[in-house]
């Protein structure tokens, strides 16, 4: 979503730390090109009004003119502000209440019933017993969708042919007997300018008294977004912001708009379509990557729930002995693939973000390529890739979809990774050898 702001301030701030010495017009010159790409990115106008001041008044200052690495400076306090603008508090979602009841709202088709799902699932990594209530009775199917999406997770649903209120009232009541303290009321999607609507949603606030009252805002929306949020936050005093579809292709104006214009904290990112695309928001992860930072912390979060720990020291313990084989490799891909697609993680490596992938063939099918061709092997070719001869070489190409080129491509990779796995094992890698994923 914010490759082209993140391609824009890019450059301005390379322009900003390739010269030794900053003046007050070079300053401003660079902050009038960055108003001028938040206001592209369709941030409210009022916002960038108000971020450039408080940017100007800080880089115009003597103890930032006169530094030795000024416009590292700059960027250091468009960072902070940027933080501030989107939140600087950490993101709290309260849980009190026995059980804990969390209604979530907003327009037909904003992604609130997908979005249910993955909070849900969410809630259970961290040990909660959530239930999804299917409170939507007027959109055909979505009682159903919401099952099947909760039977997928292996999580449990309620819902009943009773109107909105009645349902969600029921699941309150049950969830002592079956053990759920967690009740997510997925509400039907309704207009702001809906006053019957509105008016059920608010019943149903007032019978079963959430905790949380989550806007469930569509970031393709645009500005339109903030002013909905706006609306629902009048009638329902909403808690939070969820905003869905982050990974789509908007200019991202309204994530920066709206805690600003609102006063409502954002608090989860929907950022893919599979459920666990899905992650708390930080202001100052989402600052970094927008300025190119990348978002270590994020990444490494990542890896920390894809990685198995127990087969991370096994596969240790086989590099210092030299053995690392395709099941190896295979195991390594799984968990890969676990932690997202492969742009989403380079993104979140320092230097690689503002658009500095698009040059680069990001292609997760190759990693898809790679995994046929090793399940084509025998377990004993896998164990032992020096058996690879010609003929086998045939059989695992046709059985991999791929050309023979192909496979003697990989094959020369993967020896130059074992190669490289042995010299890492005895602290010989040579002096700039970068690690690499084959096909990428």
């Amino acid at each position: 979503m914010f490759e082209e702001l993140s391609t824009r301030l890019e450059g301005v701030f390379r322009t900003l730390r390739g010269r030794g010495k900053l003046t007050e017009a070079s300053v401003e010159e660079a902050l009038k090109e960055v108003r001028r790409a938040l206001l592209e990115a369709d941030v409210n106008f009022r916002v960038v009004k108000d971020f450039i001041a408080r940017v100007s008044e800080e880089a115009l200052g003597h103890k930032v003119l006169t530094s030795i690495t000024p416009g590292q400076q700059v960027v250091g306090i468009v960072h902070r502000e940027l933080v501030t603008l989107l939140g600087a508090e950490s993101p709290t979602l309260e849980l009190s209440g026995s059980p804990a009841v969390i209604m979530l709202v907003g327009l037909q088709g904003s992604g609130k019933t997908t979005t249910c799902a993955k909070l849900a699932l969410h809630l259970r990594k961290s040990g909660r017993k959530p239930v999804l209530v299917g409170a939507d009775v007027y959109r055909p199917a979505a009682k159903d969708q919401l099952a099947q999406l909760a039977d997928s997770l292996d999580l449990p649903s309620y819902t009943s042919d009773a109107d909105p209120v009645s349902i969600a009232q029921q699941a309150v009541a049950r969830a002592p007997r079956e053990n759920w303290d967690t009740v997510l009321v997925d509400t039907a999607g309704r207009l702001h300018i809906d006053d019957e609507l509105m008016q059920e949603l608010e019943r149903i606030r007032d019978v079963v008294k959430p905790v949380e009252t989550l806007y469930v805002a569509d970031a393709m929306s645009g500005q339109e977004a903030v002013h909905v949020a706006e609306s629902f936050h009048s009638r329902l005093g909403v808690t939070g912001i969820i905003f869905a579809k982050i990974d789509g292709d908007a200019r991202g104006g309204a994530a920066l708009s709206i805690r600003a214009v609102t006063g409502i904290p954002i608090k989860f990112l929907g950022t893919g379509e599979k459920p666990s695309n899905f992650e708390p928001f930080h202001a100052d992860r989402l600052a970094s990557r927008i300025l190119g930072m990348g978002d270590v912390v994020t990444l490494v979060e990542k890896a920390q729930e894809a990685v198995d720990g127990q087969e991370a020291e096994k596969l240790a313990r086989k590099l210092r002995k030299e053995a690392f084989t395709f099941e190896d490799f295979l195991t390594q891909l799984h968990q890969l693939k676990k932690m997202g697609s492969l742009s989403d993680i380079l993104g979140m490596l320092p230097g690689m973000g503002g658009g500095k992938l698009k040059g680069l063939e990001v292609d997760d099918r190759s990693l898809v390529r790679i995994e046929a061709m090793i399940q084509s092997m025998t377990p004993h070719e896998r164990q032992h890739p020096d058996v690879l001869n010609g003929s086998r070489r045939k059989r695992i190409a046709r059985g991999s979809g791929s050309t023979i080129q192909d496979v003697n491509r990989f094959l020369k990779q993967f020896v130059a990774m074992q190669k490289m796995a042995r010299q890492m094992a005895s602290g010989k890698l040579p002096h700039g050898m970068k690690l690499g994923i084959p096909g990428l």
